[in-house]
Parts: C-alpha cells; structure tokens; sequence
C-alpha cells in the first residue's frame, strides 16, 4: 500500500476514534452536567411543563399553578397569603433558583425526586407525579406574628419546645414571592426588591444574626449554676456595682441606675437585666465556659437545617477580659436569630432538653403516602440539668411578673421571658434592636410555646426602644395564638 495512502488512513481513523471518544464523553460525563446546567432552557421547560407539587400549612396548600399563555413555559407558581408566608416558602422562578422549601425541596416538588419513582417510572424514564411538602407551620400563630410586628423591620419565630415544631417563622417587611414567578416580568421585581433598603428578601427570622443584647444573659446564667459558679438562682452573687471589667477604664452600667444590682442574685440580675452582674459572670467563668455553654444551645453551629440552612449564631473567641465582659450582655462580637433565641427559651422550658427544630412534618407523593416523617426523627440532647432549667424558668417568671417584661403577661398563662436592647452602632450612635425571647405554658391545657422576637427598625423613639415596649407585645400575641 501507498506510503502516503496508508497514512492517511492511520489519521483519519484516530480522528474518528477521538471523535468517538469526545462523543462518549460527553454523553456520559458532560451531559449530566449540561443538562443540570440553570441556562439549560429545557430544564425549566420541564419543570414547568405541568403544575407543581404544593406546600401544605395545617391541611391547606399555600402555593398553587396556573396555566401561562403565549409562553413555552406551560406553567407558573402561585402563593395563597404570599407575604405572610414568603419566610416559609421562598420563591419558585421560572428566572431565578429556588428558594426555602421550594429550594430545599425541588426536586419533590417538580417530580424528579428519586423517592417518588415507581418500577415503570424507572424503566420507561417518566417524570413522577409531584410530591407535597407539610409544614409545622401554625397558621394562627404565623398571621399574630406578622400582623403584630406590622410595619416595623423585624422578625419573630415560634416553637414547640417539647417536640421541635416550629410553629411561625415571620420576617418583615415581607415580599410577594407571586412577583418572582413569570420569566417576563420576574427581572424587574427582582430589581426592585433588590433595592430596597429595607431588604425584603432577607430572611431575619433565620439569616440575619444581630447582636442579642441582654437576652444572651440566659445562656451567662445557665452557665454560672452548670459550673456551680453560683448553686442557686436566689443567691447573692458577686458582682459591683458599678462594674469597671479588667483591661479597661469603661464602666459597665446599668440602664436602671437605681435597680438594686450590687450582688444581685441572678433572679434579682434577670429581673432588672443588670449589666454589672452578668459582665463580671461572663469574666469569672472565663470565655470558654461561656462559650461551651453557648455551642451547647446552638451557636457556631454553621449547619443549623430546619430545613432550611440558618446562619450561624456567634459567640466568639481570643476575646481579653473587657471583651468577654461585654459578651456576657449579648454585645461585642456575639449574634443570635431569632431561631437560635427561640431555642434558648425552648431548652429552659422543656426541663433543659432541647429537641431539634424543624418547620417540615412530612413530605409525600401524589397520592398522600408518607415518604419521611420528620417528627419521627427530631431527636433531643440535654443542654442543662433539669435542676438548673427550673431554676431559670422560675427567674424568667419573675422577669415577667415583677420585672422588665411586663408587657408579655397572659391571663391563664404561665409566662417566661427575658427582654434585651442591643447597642448598634458605634457609641451606640444608631437605632438599638429590641429583643424579647419567653416560653408560655397553658395553665389549663399544659400547652406550651417558646417565642423569639427581634425589632430591628420601628417608627418608635429612640428612647422608646426597649425589648418590653417593642418586642413583648408581638410575643405576647404569638403565645396567645398558640395556646388558645
């Protein structure tokens, strides 16, 4: 044969053996990539090709479809009560990912989910029928929260400390998700709600840690009878007043100059929220005892799933002595969400055992069979001694009772709580954040409730601002709600 011929022939069959194996490869290695890929037209063409599954609050589906027109796109997202429920749901776009529930739980929603394959699903390469999401959400306690924070920036979420359930999860403002759903007019309303200054599409129920101020004094507390730094809730502590903390010439004062602070016991402490108190416990039992103490109710925890990933709550570390002062009031470096202060609550109430907080039941296929039970799996760790949970369920009474939040007070009602007005700004130059977390326990029924509330913003004066003036009342009206 020809020299050059037989060459030839040598070239052009490694092209087609390259040919071969780029078509291999991309059939089975880039093509689960390509079709993944969010520019994939196709994939929202599927997704959308016929109505969702739906997220379910207390039997009733809170989401829906509706059919589009002139659109390849056969079907959109709709929300029932969309901003009340938008902290819960998130958004499904036909322009933008997922978000919440709807991110969380996509694939169940649009029929991909591998759970809800049958044998000839598997074999014929169908799309299942969608799968719906259940929800713990309570509506009642979802529509006080929201209706009692009204127009202020703020957040509150709910509950059920002896089975994790959470039972509202509501931040505002709010955001109808009903304006991100249509490709055509989802990038004008995604412009818009971006700039916002009031940022309506973060969550801060469960995405926006803050500084927690003096309701971070139940963790402090928790600690010092844990260590048996001090063995009794009513005993005198040693703590002067006024406090100036090692390593700086600041004196940690007290918002009520004339609250009788000087060795206060930390019922007499949580009752008149006294700075010197928790400041000099904070140095005494040193940051990592604090810290520990802190992990152990949830912060630093960078993979708090409710479903829905929480940001981290932070107490921090490498802090000298005046810092780990100010940490034991909830400033410095320390934040919480309204979740993780819920949970803080939650744990006292439920005799120092804290059950994992989840806002899904159950999700299911299309015909309502049970595919996983999350109540069946939230599991419990014990956080403090059921000694020690007593103790400071009885303190926070007395905060309630006799002490700064008065303003949560429920005939009928067994109420706990701890208020909290966290500097912001330096010098404490701007607006500060109002706090209020509380457990409420049904004298007739037993029915209980835990409750976080954070301010962040309101039309109130600034001297005005205070976690019993602000916050109380929409925890007040969230209990109320769940245990009527």
């Amino acid at each position: 044969m020809n020299k050059t011929i037989r060459r030839a022939s040598v070239f052009a069959l490694l092209l087609v053996l390259a040919l071969l194996v780029r078509a291999t490869w991309v059939q089975f290695y880039d093509g689960k990539a390509l079709a993944d890929d969010n520019d994939n037209r196709r994939n929202a063409i599927q997704t959308y090709s016929r109505p969702l599954g739906n997220i379910i609050v207390a039997g009733n589906a809170i989401t829906g479809s509706t059919r589009t027109k002139g659109s390849d796109l056969a079907y959109k997202r709709t929300y029932t009560d969309g901003k009340l429920y938008a902290a819960v749901t998130g958004y499904a776009s036909q322009a933008y990912a997922p978000t919440q529930l709807e991110g969380i739980y996509q694939d169940l929603l649009n029929g991909t989910d591998n759970k809800l394959k049958t044998v000839m699903d598997t074999l014929t390469g169908e799309r299942a029928d969608p799968g719906d999401v259940l929800t713990t959400i309570d509506p009642d306690v979802q529509k006080a929260a929201y209706r009692a924070l009204g127009g202020t920036k703020g957040a509150a979420v709910a509950m059920d400390p002896k089975t994790g359930r959470i039972l509202a999860v509501v931040s505002t403002p709010s955001y109808d998700p009903d304006s991100l759903t249509d490709a055509n007019t989802a990038g004008s309303a995604w412009k818009q709600l971006n700039a916002d200054k009031a940022k309506p599409l973060t969550n801060r129920a469960l995405r926006q840690p803050l500084p927690p101020g003096s309701t971070f004094k139940l963790v402090v507390a928790a600690a010092a009878l844990e260590d048996g730094l001090y063995k009794n809730v009513g005993d005198p502590t040693d703590s002067p007043d006024p406090y100036t903390p090692p390593g700086t010439t600041h004196v940690l004062v007290n918002e009520n100059a004339s609250a009788p602070c000087r060795n206060a016991s930390i019922r007499v402490a949580l009752q008149y929220s006294c700075n010197n108190v928790f400041g000099h416990m904070a140095v005494q039992l040193g940051q990592d005892k604090v810290k520990a103490m802190a992990e152990k109710f949830g912060f630093n925890d960078d993979k708090q799933d409710v479903p829905v990933r929480a940001y981290a709550s932070v107490y921090p570390s490498g802090m000298d002595q005046a810092q780990t002062a100010y940490s034991g009031i909830g400033q410095f470096d320390v934040t919480a969400t309204p979740l993780q202060m819920a949970m803080v609550s939650a744990a006292i109430a439920n005799g120092g055992k804290l059950v994992s907080p989840h806002m899904v039941s159950q999700i299911t296929d299309s015909g309502g069979d049970v595919l996983q039970n999350y109540d069946d799996s939230a599991d419990s760790k014990e956080i403090v001694s059921s000694s020690t949970a007593e103790q400071l369920q009885s303190a926070m009474e007395t905060v309630v009772k006799d002490g700064t939040g008065t303003n949560a007070l429920i005939d009928g009602v067994t109420v706990g709580g701890k208020t909290g007005t966290a500097q912001h700004g330096e010098n404490n130059s701007k607006t500060p954040y109002a706090w209020f977390t509380s457990f409420g326990k049904s004298d007739s029924s037993g029915k209980e409730v835990a409750v976080a509330v954070m301010v962040e913003q309101s039309d109130a004066a600034r001297s005005e601002v205070s976690g019993n003036g602000l916050a109380a009342p929409v925890a007040k009206a969230m209990m109320q709600a769940a245990l009527k």
